[in-house]
């Protein structure tokens, strides 16, 4: 096959779908090798929703669209579509690639060596504080060797694709924490498989094939996030959402964003943009926006949780730690839904047959549910979700086996707990799920977190670093301690007709605090009981299921 000289509107919007492809194939690769800014290990996700959203654009234009309706397809889909860092960064690369291509009817050499170059200066000018190292070099370095190519299309999508090669492969040396982890930048490698795609229909180069994901081995060392140094890595929460507001009002809600956080980067134009921010001031960063325009399509993750979730996929503990017991298959076996390495010990003592590693952050999908309740090998299952938001994931799974699967409504650790209880290998599903939920809803279950914004509450104001005492029924203790906050709440929630008291520790508590906390009930309620367990969860250093 000879190669093309120009690109047309379908050969562009062949480059988009197999890169669209690309993505999706190596999507498990690129989250495994982020380890920077956190190591949340999302880049590869969100790159492919990004591309995604692009491709359905794609799907709307019809059978032969232009190149004016394929270039607009492009910008549009590529923006509201945007998902995380990397996927913010790559919609503006996206957006300066088609900006110089849709008055066209042809795309060619000259025209896209400037493209290119156009969407470098529009990625860096979107980030706010441009970072070496990252996709960004990658997107810079392709600019390059397109611009020092000469002659046909052929040398210059090659001459990008090679200088973009050699600069990932530089990005350990530009940032030290790709080199301690071995790796090379997961977004600039998500970024190269986009010039893969070009080459591909160009030059009908042969694609990529992802490397095997086991034998990937990242060397990270994520230390506990201690705040005040300013590192990236220490802001906890990633807030992203869509900004309606008029241009010229973007310079100073930039101004206000760098203020508060970092891995900032705002993208779009005429009215609608894609804002992104890596902060520990939730409430601040919202605000920014009202001040500018109108917000819509918020969205917040918990970084912290991420990062923790992500070293189990790691260290190999997800290990299938939903791996089956070599026990023999029960009648009727328990899936639960645990975070932290010591509540899943304490599931197994109490009869779980197979743990699957979630969290807020990292919800497990229906097809790892039904992939565990399989495992057991049982001809019954029953799911603890542990997890409000797990909840209707779980329920999808009786509709794709074909053995009874039942779930009980398990919003918290604590409820798991008391659910198992009542758990009898022998009965059907339907019948223990029946017995654990009643088990469940006879415990009370509260917890111990830190607030990361000031608000108003029934028990008070909260303030940023207070410790707070959380229930069902919202925020009930408010303290500067956590030993303080956890009594304050055990308090609340202890009732005459309470007998038992089972205390779960996270990661943040310590002896001392877990001391205060037994010596309180003591003395305040001294015919509880009370069971302290190690759980290792993270966020809450204390848990609470009072019976």
């Amino acid at each position: 096959m000879s190669a093309t000289t120009t690109l047309s509107a379908a050969d562009l919007r062949a480059v988009v779908v197999t890169y669209a492809e690309l993505l999706r194939s190596h999507k498990e690769v690129i989250n495994r090798l982020n380890v920077y800014p956190v190591p949340d290990g999302d880049t590869g996700t969100n790159m492919t929703l990004t591309i995604e959203s692009v491709v359905a654009e794609l799907d709307e234009t019809g059978a032969d669209p232009s190149m004016e309706e394929v270039c607009k397809a492009v910008a549009h889909g590529s923006l509201m579509g945007a998902r995380g860092n990397s996927g913010v960064i790559l919609s503006q690369l996206l957006r300066g690639l088609v900006e110089k291509f849709k008055t066209c009817v042809e795309i060619t050499p000259g025209l896209l060596t400037e493209a290119l170059a156009h969407a470098d200066d529009l990625a860096r000018q979107a980030v706010v504080r441009p970072i070496e190292g990252t996709i960004l070099s990658v997107a810079r370095a392709a600019a390059q060797g397109a611009r020092a190519a000469t002659g046909s299309l052929e040398d210059i999508v090659r001459g990008a694709r090679s200088a973009a090669a050699t600069a990932l492969a530089y990005t350990p040396e530009q940032l030290p924490v790709l080199k301690q982890a071995g790796v090379v930048d997961s977004g600039g490698s998500g970024l190269l498989l986009l010039l893969d795609a070009m080459c591909n229909v160009v030059s009908d180069d042969p694609l990529p094939e992802p490397p095997e994901l086991e034998g990937i081995v990242v060397l990270a060392h994520e230390l506990p996030r201690e705040h005040g140094e300013g590192n990236i890595a220490d802001l906890r929460y990633e807030v992203m959402y869509l900004l309606e507001a008029d241009d010229h009002k973007i310079h100073a809600f930039k101004e206000v964003w760098a203020g508060i956080g970092d891995s900032i980067v705002v993208v779009g134009g005429d009215g609608i943009f894609n804002c992104h921010i890596h902060t520990d001031d939730i409430g601040a960063s919202i605000e920014a926006a009202l001040d500018a325009g109108r917000p819509r399509e918020i969205r917040v993750t918990d970084l912290s949780e991420q990062v923790i979730e992500e070293r189990w996929v790691r260290e190999g503990a997800v290990e299938q730690e939903s791996h089956v017991d070599n026990e023999p298959a029960p009648p009727t076996a328990i899936v639960a839904v645990v975070v932290g390495d010591g509540v899943g010990r304490i599931f197994r003592s109490l009869g779980v047959r197979t743990l699957v590693k979630g969290g807020q952050s990292m919800n497990p999908s229906t097809a790892e549910l039904v992939e565990a309740a399989i495992a057991t090998g049982s001809k019954e299952v029953v799911i603890l979700p542990n997890n409000k938001n797990i909840r209707p994931v779980a329920e999808q799974v009786a509709t794709l086996v074909d053995f009874p699967v039942s779930v009980v409504p398990t919003n918290s650790i604590v409820e798991g707990f008391a659910a198992l209880l009542a758990y009898d290998p022998d009965a059907s599903a339907l019948d223990n799920q029946r017995e654990m939920a009643e088990s469940a809803a006879r415990v009370v279950a509260g917890e111990v977190t830190q607030a990361v914004r000031d608000t108003g509450t029934d028990a008070g104001d909260v303030h940023v670093g207070d410790w707070i005492g959380l229930s069902s029924k919202g925020v009930l203790a408010i303290a500067d301690s956590i030993a303080v906050a956890a009594n304050r709440l055990l308090e609340v929630l202890i009732e005459p007709e309470h007998e038992l008291i089972t205390i779960i520790e996270g990661e943040d508590a310590n002896p001392a605090n877990t001391r205060r906390i037994t010596e309180f009930v003591a003395e305040f309620f001294p015919t509880m009981a009370v069971e302290v367990h190690h759980g290792g969860q993270p966020l809450y250093p204390y848990l609470f299921g009072i019976e």
